[in-house]
C-alpha cells in the first residue's frame, strides 16, 4: 500500500495550475477535486491529503511537518525564509517581483517609504542597493500606497503589469522572477524518501516534456 503523504497547496492560480500538473503526472485526481469547499481533501487512490491553505502559511506547514510538501510561489519563499527543502521548480504561475511607484517621481531624500507585503524581501533588496528606507507592510491594494502618499515606492508581484498601469503606476526595477516550487518537510524527506522521489521524477517528466 502506498505511503499517506500530505501536501499543503494554496487555492487560486497556483492551485488550478499545481493539479493540472500532478493530473499529467499521472495521478488519478477526482474532477470535483478543484469544486471542493473542504480545506481538507482525502485522495484515498493515491493516498494523498491536501490541506488548502493561505499562500504565506504554506512554508510554516511543511516546516511544523503537518505538511510532509507544500507548494509555494518563490516570492513565499523568499520572503518566509523557512526551514525546508526546495525540491523543484515547478515552471507554473510565473510572474516576477518588482518595484513601482508613480511615474517621473523620486524617492524621498529625507525619508524615504517602501509599501510591501513582502517587507524582508523588500528591505533586503533596498538594503543591497546601499538605500536606507522605511519599509511599510501592507496586506493588500499595496498600489493605493503611493497614490494616497503613504509611500514613494512599492514592491509587489507583477504578472501582466495590467494592473500598474491601471492604477496609474509604472515599473522602476525588476527584483527576481517567480515560479512555483514544490518544497519539503527535512524529516519528511528522510523518513518518506521513497514516495517522495516517485513524485518528484514523475513531475519533473511533465516538466521537461518526457513521456513514458
Amino acid at each position: 500500500m502506498k505511503e499517506m503523504l500530505t501536501i499543503a497547496m494554496p487555492k487560486g492560480r497556483i492551485f488550478d495550475e499545481a493539479v493540472e500538473l500532478l493530473r499529467q503526472a499521472g495521478f488519478n485526481l477526482p474532477p470535483e477535486f478543484e469544486d471542493s469547499r473542504k480545506l481538507i481533501i482525502d485522495v484515498e487512490q493515491e493516498q494523498f491529503r491536501f490541506i488548502l491553505a493561505k499562500p504565506m502559511d504554506v512554508p510554516t506547514y511543511v516546516e511544523h511537518g503537518v505538511a510532509d510538501l507544500g507548494i509555494a510561489g518563490k516570492d513565499v519563499m523568499l520572503e518566509e525564509e523557512r526551514d525546508v527543502y526546495e525540491l523543484l521548480d515547478l515552471k507554473i504561475s510565473a510572474c516576477y517581483l518588482a518595484v513601482a511607484g508613480l511615474p517621473n517621481t523620486k524617492m524621498n531624500d529625507v525619508a524615504p517609504k517602501v509599501a510591501s507585503k513582502y517587507p524582508n524581501v523588500a528591505a533586503a533588496y533596498f538594503r543591497e542597493q546601499g538605500e536606507q528606507v522605511e519599509i511599510i507592510k501592507l496586506n493588500g491594494s499595496i498600489e493605493l500606497a503611493p497614490i494616497i502618499g503613504l509611500s514613494d515606492r512599492i514592491v509587489d508581484i507583477v504578472s501582466t503589469g495590467k494592473t500598474l498601469v491601471e492604477n496609474g503606476l509604472v515599473e522602476y526595477e525588476r527584483i527576481a522572477d517567480i515560479t512555483s516550487r514544490l518544497i519539503v518537510n527535512p524529516v519528511s524527506y528522510r523518513t518518506k524518501d521513497e514516495r517522495i522521489s516517485e513524485i518528484v521524477d514523475k513531475l519533473t517528466d511533465v516538466i521537461h516534456g518526457v513521456r513514458s
